[in-house]
């Protein structure tokens, strides 16, 4: 079973959640040879819940994973933390909505929930927890004390870091940091649109119908990380286009045009 780790439903915090931009992105995945996804949308994007009400409509939801037309999407989250740093939670849809819930006080910038307190929410819970993308300069983990770090269950091989830093560098360098703390890697492609589905994904050697199952065959090593030939390439279109969509809905929206 092919799974990507990290990925987004909107294109920014900012913007609403849309049927049919998801749809595409649903349709990219599949093209792209992906069996499944783990959705990590931001915590404090605008109107999370909307996003779960939304999917509610879309796709059938059988108490684990919501199924867009074979492609299995598992639900979760990515949670900003008050020492600096963003950490992936993957579960089913009730835990993920209840951990939201209880961050209702902590969305603001500069009031963002300290480590060890997300970690006692989501360890009341069966949750798979990744460490997201520990060497990012902007938002990394790396700088925790490993007493903390080992509260999480695996450290996450970004799609965007490896564009940005080098991909064997940023590789060698995750691996490294993850091996010191007996974790393993998973892989993330961190799209926020539908280029970068591909660039990175987990080879599972068998399906997972649970996220129990997901958990287990990740810390058990029963899967192989894949990076893509072509991961600078999608990554740099991806970013390009998310810009230019950006600016686009700046237009639409400014005022006086039609």
């Amino acid at each position: 079973m092919k799974i990507d780790l990290h990925t987004h439903a909107k294109l920014s915090k900012a913007s609403d959640f849309s049927q049919t931009y998801y749809e595409e992105m649903v349709r990219e995945a599949m093209d792209n040879g992906l069996h499944a996804l783990a959705l990590t949308e931001h915590f404090n994007t605008r109107n999370f819940d909307e996003v779960y009400q939304q999917l509610d409509r879309m796709f059938p939801y059988n108490g684990e994973y919501y199924d867009a037309g074979g492609l299995k999407i598992f639900p979760g989250m990515e949670v900003d933390i008050r020492e600096t740093g963003h950490i992936l939670l993957i579960g089913r849809k009730e835990f993920i909505l209840e951990t939201r819930r209880q961050l209702n006080d902590y969305t603001e910038k500069g009031a963002f929930i300290p480590f060890d307190d997300l970690m006692d929410l989501a360890e009341a819970l069966p949750l798979l927890k990744i460490g997201a993308h520990p060497f990012r300069e902007s938002t990394p983990l790396h700088h925790l004390d490993h007493s903390q770090l080992q509260r999480l269950d695996a450290f996450d091989l970004n799609a965007k870091d490896m564009y940005q830093y080098g991909c064997e560098a940023n590789q060698d360098q995750v691996q490294r940091f993850a091996a010191k703390l007996g974790k393993p890697v998973t892989a993330g492609s961190d799209t926020h649109q539908c280029l970068q589905y591909g660039s990175v994904y987990n080879e599972l050697d068998m399906p997972c119908e649970t996220v129990a199952e997901l958990k287990h065959a990740i810390l058990q090593g029963a899967y192989r990380l894949h990076v893509s030939d072509s991961l600078p390439l999608q990554v740099k279109a991806s970013v390009m286009l998310k810009k230019l969509m950006k600016q686009i809905i700046r237009l639409e929206t400014a005022p006086g045009i039609v």
